[in-house]
């Protein structure tokens, strides 16, 4: 059995906010102005794959579901003061 894994809490943040903007673009209607959340999405997208967490090369694919689930369900543990979910 695989160990859990534990992710920082930036990184959790980031793959919210890039499933959000993902979300809001997928339900602009057509035609509506969404320069602004490509580019939101294109930025976010740099920034998780550049984070200092997948500084191994095996560490995107061993974890990338992981971190999109753990974004989704909180599955990290809480920082201190942080309530569990």
């Amino acid at each position: 059995m695989r160990p859990p894994f534990r992710f920082p809490e930036d990184l959790i943040t980031l793959q919210r906010a890039w499933q959000q903007t993902y979300a809001e673009l997928a339900q602009s209607p057509p035609g509506a102005g969404t320069t602004a959340l490509r580019r939101r999405l294109i930025t976010l997208s740099g920034t998780l794959c550049t984070h200092p967490y997948w500084a191994t090369p095996t560490a995107w694919r061993a974890g990338g579901v992981e971190l999109r689930r753990a974004a989704s369900t909180r599955t990290s543990a809480p920082v201190d003061g942080e309530a569990a979910a």
